[in-house]
């Protein structure tokens, strides 16, 4: 899940988008509360997508390691108080940060890993492309959360060396049995 998602999409992702049931996670629009943030896909439209059930087990030890009320899955408790108290006294704006310093957190974890350093938006861009390589393009562009499958296509969609290959053999499965006849 975390791979498909955008990274907005995630910091306001709350337990009741979760379906453990179900497995899918349902990306749609907030309206603010008391204890919530207003918030709009970029698309503006809701989305569910499936998760493995190893996510949904993960997401399930989170919830149980999460404070008691929190609503949010990835925004602790402490930064969604501060985030209202600056929206309910006026000076929250709609460009800050929701989570501070994740890029910086990201860059020493990979650090520690010994991981080449990525972005979360990487992790997004690996999903697609590699379900683009099975699942037929709409279904694609679907769970991506594209508004046109143009976009899909053209991030998503590489011609691999293995593609040329297959391409290279039904010509010469077409041509030898043209000169059968």
């Amino acid at each position: 899940m975390g791979s498909l998602a955008r990274r907005d999409e995630l910091l306001n992702l709350v337990w009741a988008d979760i379906d453990f049931e179900a497995h899918n996670v349902i990306f749609a629009p907030k309206k603010a509360s008391s204890n919530g943030l207003a918030w709009q896909p970029k698309d503006h439209e809701a989305r569910t997508i499936p998760i493995p059930r190893e996510t949904v087990q993960l997401l399930v030890n989170l919830q149980a390691e999460s404070d008691e009320g929190d609503p949010y899955v990835f925004l602790t408790k402490d930064r969604l108080d501060h985030v209202v108290g600056r929206r309910d006294e006026g000076t929250w704006q709609s460009d800050f940060e929701l989570v501070n310093n994740l890029t910086r957190d990201l860059e020493v974890m990979c650090r520690h890993a010994e991981v080449e350093y990525f972005t979360p938006h990487d992790l997004r861009r690996s999903c697609i492309t590699n379900w683009a390589r099975r699942l037929p393009i709409q279904t694609v562009q679907h769970l991506a959360g594209h508004s046109s499958i143009a976009t899909t296509r053209k991030y998503y969609l590489a011609v691999l060396e293995a593609d040329c290959t297959a391409a290279r053999e039904i010509q010469s499965e077409l041509m030898a049995s043209l000169t059968n006849f």
